[in-house]
């Protein structure tokens, strides 16, 4: 009985090792239509009222890498088969947790972009969405001293969450 399911394990072993099926998985759980091969980013413009001059292009690099580290597509400076484009809506902070003496013990950084995505290939799948993150800083720090580190994690936050919209098989 034994030798029987060895036997079986390896046909099954050499069936899918030489047989004509393809697999194809990626680590981001990304589904993409076979008829996109290439993606542009439009530059992601700053429309905050308050304004950190990195911000729109820390996004557009962060979107761009993303999509070309974690699917097959290749990166076009023209129009994409698929194309991402939007303007940053929104970079506040704000007090959070408040300590005895009435003194913020947490600021809120928060970010917020609208993101519109374009597939000219099937335009029933455009679409349109905000994306928001945040992260809580201890007040007594100065924001420009760690405005770098946080603006970094919210750029990774927010290009994971356009690119699952984009591309996750929900």
């Amino acid at each position: 009985m034994k030798s029987l399911i060895v036997s079986i394990l390896y046909s099954a072993l050499a069936a899918f090792a030489f047989g004509s099926c393809t697999i194809s998985l990626t680590m981001s759980g990304a589904s993409i239509p076979e008829n996109l091969s290439t993606f542009s980013v439009q530059y992601i413009n700053n429309r905050a009222p308050l304004i950190n001059p990195n911000l729109s292009q820390d996004l557009t690099e962060g979107l761009k890498d993303r999509i070309q580290k974690e699917s097959r597509l290749s990166l076009t400076e023209d129009r994409g088969d698929i194309e991402f484009s939007g303007n940053i809506t929104g970079y506040s902070t704000q007090p959070m947790a408040i300590k005895a003496d009435a003194v913020s013990a947490q600021t809120r950084l928060n970010v917020s972009v609208k993101i519109q995505c374009r597939n000219f290939k099937d335009p029933k799948k455009d679409w349109e969405q905000s994306f928001s993150a945040y992260r809580d800083y201890d007040s007594e720090d100065n924001l420009a001293d760690v405005e770098e580190t946080l603006v970094s994690q919210l750029v990774e936050e927010l290009t994971e969450n356009i690119f699952n919209k984009a591309f996750a098989d929900w």
